[in-house]
């Protein structure tokens, strides 16, 4: 059996808009022609959801959130670029989320089960992960990727183009303008990286073997200065690089990149 829709006499949907079952539109929000609501989405007072903008279902916007309105890139000409937002994601107040470009892929995506704290902000052509927590004021530039169960802290900012690998922790106040590795901690210095997250780890629940291999493939790449890291890459012992956690991180290495990559601060 369908829920009702219920739309606060205050709030404008236009129509052309796809709401669905059980979605709550509060006080003064605004809701665009091409936006697509999913089953039970919560919009509390004054929020904006404009352009080809899709919340999946279950997702909680608060007030004062600004989704799918133009990138702030002198670049965009007016494209029908989306806006993709997986389920259960909440969004605090004035969060901004904006629509990819017709240089980034025409799409700005941000997984399930996320937690946007109030003031942060990703920009376009981003590509945001299950399970990522932005805390307050955390900032993606453009064509940003972030992968699954990062934590940015509040305050941070991350330069456009980088890549967070999976799991990987940004302290607060910290700048990132190169890729962190999968699992990696950078911060509080500037894109030093600083260890692995073990906390996070632990968290996810992956076992001790696998935890201590990754610790053992982390000394070989980042603290043995023989050869460089390229060399030490290709030269990880057999046993470590069959670890799924060091596979990950070796794949991230591997992979094409616009920016250099976070290291351990010069001793």
């Amino acid at each position: 059996m369908s829920k009702e829709v219920l739309i606060h006499p205050t709030a404008i949907v236009a129509p052309g808009a796809v709401l669905g079952d059980g979605v709550r539109i509060g006080p003064y929000s605004v809701v665009g022609p091409h936006v697509r609501l999913g089953d039970g989405v919560v919009l509390h007072s004054h929020v904006i959801i404009h352009g080809h903008t899709t919340l999946g279902e279950a997702c909680e916007v608060f007030p004062f959130a600004s989704l799918g309105h133009a990138p702030q890139d002198k670049k965009y000409q007016g494209e029908p670029s989306e806006v993709h937002i997986g389920a259960r994601t909440i969004m605090r107040e004035y969060v901004t989320i904006q629509p990819g470009t017709q240089g980034g892929g025409m799409r700005t995506s941000v997984g399930d089960d996320c937690l946007l704290m109030a003031s942060t902000h990703v920009a376009h052509d981003c590509h945001v992960g299950h399970r990522v927590i932005m805390a307050n004021n955390a900032t993606l530039g453009g064509h940003v990727t972030v992968g699954d169960d990062v934590v940015l802290g509040g305050l941070s900012a991350i330069h456009q183009f980088v890549r967070i690998g999976a799991s990987a922790m940004i302290a607060g106040m910290t700048g990132v303008s190169r890729d962190v590795i999968p699992y990696g901690m950078v911060g509080p210095r500037h894109n030093t990286l600083s260890g692995l997250n073990l906390v996070g780890l632990r968290r996810l629940h992956k076992a001790t073997e696998e935890i201590q291999g990754l610790r053992m493939a982390y000394a070989h790449l980042f603290e043995n200065m023989d050869g460089t890291l390229d060399s030490r890459l290709e030269d990880m012992p057999q046993e470590l690089a069959a670890n799924p956690l060091v596979k990950q991180v070796q794949a991230f290495l591997k992979a094409n990149t616009k920016r250099s990559l976070c290291l351990p601060a010069e001793v």
